[in-house]
């Protein structure tokens, strides 16, 4: 359009400039000249206000064209944006579901029942055994309480069958009072009176562990081992001493 104006506006000021003499001999005054001055004067502003609008329109049309094509990029961009979500998706996907495959299988394995394992109890050297406590009972001959105490411990972990059992946790309890040890003491003083309740030393065995709990200030303890020792040993010494000690308390 605006290159038809363009061709168009030479024509036009011929015309008008080919009219001009005609007219001057018509209207041979100074009014008819300046409206055909005038005349050429709108004639040119038209043409130039239409050359505007011409490239108005030319540059709107070429903004629109890159709109659509900068549209069509966006378009473009997010379609691949969605591409590469849509295969992160499937992949996340697909890693969830081998990890409660490999969970699954690894819950079936546990639920299945464990082979037992057959635990060979290791074969004790005798003479080995007999060593041992000796030399932890050396120990304590030697005023070595606390090397004793381990080492009567260790025999009584190491030995638990032994037929030195009660004598390893008798002495050893004594070990640990020499030692300042006093739970210690307590406890294995307990257990030799539970586990060898018919030894001549159990009821000596109660009354040290009534001293032991109250070194340690455990005085419920001390007296519940009190009347443990007057009710099931009344006549040995330690069980007498204990039922007089109830009654002053």
């Amino acid at each position: 359009m605006r290159g038809r104006l363009r061709a168009l506006l030479p024509a036009l000021l011929l015309a008008a400039v080919l009219s001009s003499p005609v007219r001057a001999g018509m209207f041979d005054d100074e009014e008819a000249r300046g409206k055909i001055e005038q005349l050429r004067e709108q004639l040119r502003a038209d043409v130039i206000d239409l050359g505007k609008r011409a490239d108005t329109l030319s540059r709107n049309q070429l903004d629109f064209a890159n709109q659509v094509e900068a549209i069509k990029a966006d378009i473009a961009k997010l379609r691949g944006q969605i591409e590469v979500l849509t295969y992160g998706l499937e992949a996340a996907q697909k890693r969830q579901m081998d990890f409660y495959v490999d969970l699954d299988n690894r819950l079936r394995k546990l639920e299945q029942p464990p082979v037992e394992a057959k635990v060979e109890t290791p074969k004790l050297d005798p003479a080995q055994e007999t060593r041992d406590y000796e030399a932890a009972l050396a120990g304590l001959k030697a005023a070595k309480f606390k090397e004793a105490a381990a080492a009567f411990l260790a025999f009584i972990k190491t030995y638990p069958n032994s037929s030195l059992a009660a004598s390893a946790h008798y002495w050893g309890a004594y070990a640990h009072t020499q030692a300042k040890d006093h739970a210690g003491a307590a406890e294995l003083f307990g257990k030799f009176a539970a586990g060898w309740p018919t030894d001549e030393r159990a009821p000596a065995a109660l009354d040290n562990r009534v001293a032991s709990l109250e070194a340690i200030k455990d005085l419920k303890g001390a007296r519940a081992t009190l009347v443990q020792l007057a009710d099931k040993y009344p006549n040995s010494e330690a069980g007498k001493k204990a039922k007089l000690r109830l009654k002053k308390k």
